[in-house]
């Protein structure tokens, strides 16, 4: 049974999805998979099925929610749509004036989450071998791709949900990247802004339908070839690492729904390329500071779940 302590801290990893999701560039299951509620979140929500359908049709209202481990599932996105929707400008203000530390920190998180995550792999193969690399090479080669020119229908839009709610479960892969691959990110950032019931709707209709089937996917993934799929995750996390590359150069813009310009397609550079483009001081100290400060919270994090005996 889980302690007031397990969903404060539970509510607080939420949010701290929440807050990245909006970011092109690093994924919610990247923070699920750190801060050490992936799997519980996976299987939570592949537990969601015709038997608990059939349980709320009966108005056994008390074993479904025990089925779908609803205290848990409620605590994680009660934060993050907190914070998507509360906390989300505060990330686009820090990615806008303080890019370099930002992107610096998600990187030192990424870094150190990636070898945790082969820490996991109990049996070292031919194959695990292979779906490690090929996660690095899949990822790393999804970051260099401009993004495709799809018609702006409502269609797309569900189908934006479906692509973002995989970035939610799916360590490495980031849904705001997705939305931006697929040229819907100023579409979904406008709806949320202004709160566009129609839009908001058809992508969570997209997202809930993506979380349902993807869960199942990957419940069976982990069950079945769990040491392959941990390697394909972790060679997914390091092939990000390009796109939460400190120093970039933009080279597309888009307008969000406070009429800003942000930046959606960029290229990394080195800090000293990054002074002759840009002409601004690449703060390479500072950022070193920050992937340590990175790699630290993550340690920190699993010392004191470790220590707390936490349930989550």
């Amino acid at each position: 049974m889980k302690k007031a302590l397990d969903y404060i801290l539970l509510y607080v990893k939420g949010l701290s999805m929440g807050a990245v999701d909006v970011i092109p560039g690093i994924s919610g299951g990247t923070v699920a998979f750190v801060t050490g509620i992936h799997q519980e979140l996976i299987y939570s929500i592949r537990a969601i099925d015709r038997e608990a359908f059939s349980l709320l049709v009966k108005f056994r209202f008390a074993e479904f929610w025990q089925k779908i481990n609803g205290n848990f599932l409620l605590t994680v996105f009660a934060g993050i749509f907190t914070s998507i929707f509360f906390l989300a400008p505060s990330m686009a203000y820090l990615l806008r004036y303080y890019s370099i530390p930002l992107w610096s920190l998600l990187f030192g998180l990424i870094l150190i989450a990636a070898p945790l995550a082969l820490r996991k792999i109990t049996r070292l193969t031919a194959g695990t071998v292979l779906a490690f690399l090929a996660g690095i090479v899949i990822m790393y080669t999804l970051t260099r791709l401009n993004a495709l020119q799809l018609p702006a229908a409502l269609w797309m839009i569900f189908v934006a949900g479906v692509l973002c709610s995989c970035g939610m479960l799916l360590p490495g892969v980031s849904g705001a990247f997705l939305l931006v691959f697929i040229n819907r990110y100023q579409a979904v950032i406008n709806a949320v802004s202004k709160f566009n019931g129609i839009v908001l709707i058809t992508f969570l209709m997209g997202g809930v339908i993506g979380l349902l089937g993807f869960s199942r996917v990957f419940s069976w993934v982990l069950n079945n070839h769990r040491n392959t799929a941990v390697a394909f995750m972790a060679g997914f996390m390091l092939g990000s690492l390009n796109k939460v590359w400190p120093w970039r150069q933009v080279q597309q813009y888009v307008t969000n729904g406070s009429g800003e310009q942000v930046p959606v397609a960029e290229k990394s550079v080195l800090p000293w390329d990054y002074v002759t483009l840009t002409g601004k001081d690449p703060h390479v100290f500072q950022a070193i500071l920050m992937m340590a400060l990175g790699v630290f919270i993550v340690v920190l994090t699993e010392r004191i779940t470790a220590r707390l005996k936490t349930n989550i």
